[in-house]
């Protein structure tokens, strides 16, 4: 199995050292150049060609959101996790929109660090469903009348197979939930989350996430009772 290509950019050194040791000693992921600002990410990425960025929200040049807005507006780009303290606010979501694949807590075991550079480089994203709560309630306080309204002249465009798929990324399902969810096989779940992406214009599945959310389409679901 080939490894996965990782990026590290954190400000901090000991920061880099912890997470180099941690996961340079997992025998799948393979670190192929650190740094320590956003300012040098661009060209590294350009030189390294990680398949994974894991990158710092908050540096003193160029801060992980603008890094991740540059990176995920070129061809291939890499994936993009962000490392975070985590409040929620407008920096996560932005973070989100910009095409990050997720984010996790500075503070969160090893092994799940680990976990979730597998998940992105799989195409899944990070979110755990307590963080996904705390994104989604703060993102439904502020204008959300307008951002519902702009989100569902945007999810028009689906048809109702897509839109169901749409709905169940939303909810945090994976590819065999939502095939087991919707009587569906797993490749025909990834080729409909292919097109939702395609017609939408969105980078990953937490882009899905957010526009579902924002339409307001998780909270019909709750409301059926699922």
């Amino acid at each position: 199995m080939t490894a996965i290509r990782l990026l590290l950019v954190d400000d901090d050194p000991l920061v880099r050292a912890g997470l180099s040791f941690m996961l340079g000693g997992a025998g799948d992921i393979e670190i192929v150049g650190e740094a320590a600002d956003g300012a040098e990410v661009e060209a590294l990425v350009d030189r390294t060609r990680p398949d994974v960025v894991l990158m710092d929200i908050r540096m003193p040049s160029v801060d992980g959101l603008t890094a991740t807005e540059r990176l995920r507006g070129r061809q291939d780009a890499p994936q993009v996790v962000l490392l975070t303290t985590f409040h929620a606010d407008e920096q996560v979501l932005r973070a989100l929109r910009a095409g990050a694949a997720g984010f996790v807590l500075k503070d969160t075991p090893p092994a799940e660090i680990v976990d979730a550079v597998r998940r992105v480089a799989a195409g899944d994203p990070v979110l755990s469903p307590t963080v996904t709560r705390q994104l989604m309630d703060h993102a439904a306080g502020t204008a959300a009348d307008t951002r519902r309204t702009r989100a569902r002249e945007r999810l028009a465009v689906l048809n109702d197979r897509e839109r169901e798929v749409a709905v169940a990324v939303g909810r945090g399902l994976s590819n065999a939930d939502v095939a087991a969810e919707l009587f569906m096989s797993v490749a025909t779940v990834k080729t409909h989350v292919s097109r939702v992406l395609a017609k939408l214009d969105l980078n990953n599945r937490v882009q899905i996430a957010l526009l579902a959310y924002d339409a307001g389409l998780l909270e019909e679901v709750e409301d059926d009772g699922h």
